[in-house]
């Protein structure tokens, strides 16, 4: 929930606003991609910090949505969280870990085109962040939204580079 918090509070810093609002602009952001934002928890995340202090309600706006404002006790919390997510290196939690751990436990066949498979993912995943990134720009996003898709697309690059150089090895023999 701390990548979400920070996001919502972030995002009340420039003003009120109610949670449609705030979820429209994650989605121009595409923080469902980079930040794995579930959009459907960012209302009980509005409720939840409201709870505590974070944020104040202000009531019905248009449309009888709840609009909310940041409190200076979310501000603290926005800049700890903050500060904190850029000085913590996190490992980063992949599926495809597990799955490459167990590679050996597949035929030749099944692991190359499981490869391959993924390889084409990628490039596929690769070509989709740089359309977002030209749709955001387009739509009006902060230039250093940008920065975001550039560090995905460039660890998704990465992958590809080594699922490609991996292919080669298994269809060598050298692999698993």
């Amino acid at each position: 929930m701390s990548s979400t918090r920070v996001l919502i509070l972030g995002v009340l810093l420039d003003g009120p606003l109610h949670g449609y609002e705030v979820r429209r602009r994650l989605e121009l952001w595409g923080a469902d991609q980079w930040a794995h934002v579930a959009f459907g928890s960012i209302y009980h995340g509005l409720a939840k910090m409201a709870e505590e202090g974070l944020l104040r309600r202000l009531g019905e706006g248009t449309g009888g949505r709840t609009r909310y404002e940041i409190t200076e006790a979310g501000r603290a919390e926005f800049m700890r969280l903050l500060m904190r997510h850029w000085w913590e290196i996190r490992p980063i939690v992949d599926p495809f870990q597990v799955a490459l751990t167990f590679m050996d436990r597949l035929s030749p066949a099944d692991l190359v085109a499981a490869m391959e498979g993924r390889a084409a993912q990628l490039r596929a995943a690769i070509e989709m962040t740089q359309r977002a990134m030209a749709a955001k720009r387009a739509h009006g996003a902060p230039r250093h939204i940008d920065e975001t898709l550039k560090l995905n697309a460039a660890q998704l690059k990465a992958q590809l580079e080594w699922i490609e150089d991996a292919l080669r090895r298994v269809e060598k023999g050298e692999l698993p």
